[in-house]
Parts: C-alpha cells; structure tokens; sequence
C-alpha cells in the first residue's frame, strides 16, 4: 500500500477540515454526551472545533490527507483553545442536567495539561467510511515528526478508549482518567520527544 501524503491545510480549507471531524467525532463518546441531540450537534461542532483548534491555520499545525480521508489540528507550544468561546458554546447548547458536569471535565484538563512546552491536539479525525486505512497514523506521524526535530513534548486527550492503541503505538502513554458524574472517560496522554532512529 502506498503511504499516505499529509500536509497543512490553509485557511481556506477550514470548512472542509470541519465537514471532516464532525463526520469523525459523530459517535465519540464525549463529544455525543455533551451535545446528545443530532440536530444541535451538527450546528454546534463546526464551532466547538473552530474554538479548539482554529490557532493552528496560524501555525500551519492543521493536516490533512493528500487523499481528504482524515484531519488533525495541533496546537503549539503557548497556544491554547479559546476557552471562553467553548465555554459559551457549552453552556449554551449542552443538556443543563450535566453542565456542572461539563465544567469538572474542564477543570480536570486544565489540571492534566502538561506544564512543560508541549504541542497540544485537541483534534483528529478521519472520515467513518475510511477508517482502518491508516490515515489517523500517517496524520500522528507527519506531526509527531515535527514535535521530535523541535525536541518538545506531544499532548492529547483520547475522547474514545478505542482511539488509545493508536495513541500508544505512536509512543504517547496514560497520565490518568478523567471522569465526572455521567460522562464518559475522558484520557489524557503525554509522549516525550524522541530522537531520530539511526
């Protein structure tokens, strides 16, 4: 199989980077607890992922497949989501029954985000229909590749238990388990820079 080309998307691919991890993000476990009606999670993702990872057109930390199957946003080092922006979207759309809920899944990440430089993902997807393909690993090693020639840290929370080996396979390891009330687990994970083979 040939590998598969990643590259940085521009702005002007913004809505097709969306379009992409909403489709992925359509049965996360997180992402459908908090936004449990179809309706208000397709009008609210596109925003929510706006708010989380728009900072990395700047960066030109947004990838894509050369195929258009899978999509990653990182943030760098210093940069952060708009926090207030997901907490508006939160607190106004979310179900009121689990929004003190919501705000302890926050608080938690924010207690887990390492203290060191870090590239942050808030984001990676890959279209359902092409999944298995190896899209989400060519996407993790095209950025981690960056995160080892500037020899800092890779950070992410893995919303779907299913996404962990993939997440381990490319050398990232559990710092602990997130869960609040009736969410479902939420698991940050922290990989080291490594350096190059040979």
């Amino acid at each position: 199989m040939a590998p598969i080309a990643v590259r940085s998307a521009s702005r002007d691919e913004e809505r097709t980077v969306s379009a992409l991890i909403t489709l992925a993000f359509a049965s996360d476990p997180m992402a459908r607890w908090s936004l449990r009606e179809p309706h208000a999670y397709l009008a609210v993702m596109p925003e929510l992922i706006r708010a989380f990872g728009a900072a990395a057109y700047d960066s030109d930390s947004a990838y894509v497949s050369e195929d258009g199957g899978g999509a990653a946003m990182w943030l760098p080092p210093g940069v952060e989501p708009d926090i207030e922006t997901l907490d508006r979207l939160i607190r106004e759309n979310a179900d009121p029954a689990i929004l003190s809920d919501v705000e302890g899944i926050f608080d938690a990440m924010a207690r887990y985000h390492p203290q060191e430089p870090h590239w942050y993902l808030p984001l990676i997807g890959t279209d359902p229909m092409r999944q298995g393909h190896g899209i989400g690993s060519a996407l993790m090693k095209h950025a981690l590749a960056r995160c080892d020639r500037d020899g800092v840290a890779a950070y992410l929370e893995s919303s779907n238990p299913l996404n962990i080996p993939l997440y381990r396979r490319h050398g990232f390891d559990i710092l602990g388990t997130i869960q609040i009330g009736s969410s479902p687990v939420l698991t940050p994970m922290l990989r080291q820079p490594q350096p190059a083979a040979g």
